[in-house]
């Protein structure tokens, strides 16, 4: 049977947070450790592995630690993080989203959006109040995600998951998007993607 680069991951990590070996138990003590786990998708320097793989380097704590809540829950799906979350009691949860939140943002170096692109974002973002909880300059606040400078393809990943349904723990998002049509969503993706600086 053929494993995938996910689920190797996956079994790695969960040996890594608990699971006993040959050698007998193996398990992260340190937040640093169970850190380190989390660099194997994220980015050992806060960039992630793939593409589609979010940035959580510098991300709101509160935004954090809810998505981790909602993985071990079951309200958010993932094939990897769905498995490492359920090895996760609340305090490592509010542990390692306070950790990363205080980590710089890396700089992707994602190109800035058109003209065209950049004026249909923004009549998107006039339509649906993006800035009304992502903040003017989509920075993100305490429970909300900062935007600017997020993997593009993780922007188009998540907010198409969110318009057909698959992402389902925020149901005024889904809403939202579905409000959308998907092309619009593409263009705010890359103009969200292409905001440089840090904040």
């Amino acid at each position: 049977m053929r494993v995938s680069r996910l689920q190797a991951v996956a079994l790695g990590v969960l040996a890594l947070l608990g699971l006993k070996d040959a050698g007998g138990p193996v398990k992260a003590d340190t937040i640093e450790e169970k850190a380190g786990v989390c660099a194997s998708c994220h980015g050992a320097n806060g960039v992630p592995t793939a593409k589609n793989i979010p940035i959580i380097w510098g991300q709101t704590e509160g935004y954090l630690y809810l998505q981790l809540r909602d993985f071990k829950k079951g309200a958010r799906q993932n094939e990897v993080m769905s498995q490492i979350a359920s090895t996760l009691e609340k305090d490592d949860m509010k542990a390692l989203a306070a950790y990363f939140a205080q980590k710089t943002w890396p700089v992707l170096d994602q190109p800035a959006a058109s003209d065209e692109v950049t004026r249909i974002a923004k009549t998107v973002n006039s339509s649906v109040q993006c800035t009304s909880c992502h903040l003017e300059r989509f920075q993100g606040n305490s429970t909300v995600p900062r935007l600017a400078g997020q993997s593009h393809d993780y922007l188009v990943k998540t907010t198409a998951e969110f318009r057909n349904g698959v992402r389902g723990n925020n149901p005024g998002m889904t809403s939202l998007m579905k409000a959308t049509p998907e092309d619009d969503l593409v263009k705010v993706s890359t103009y969200l993607a292409g905001l440089a600086g840090s904040y």
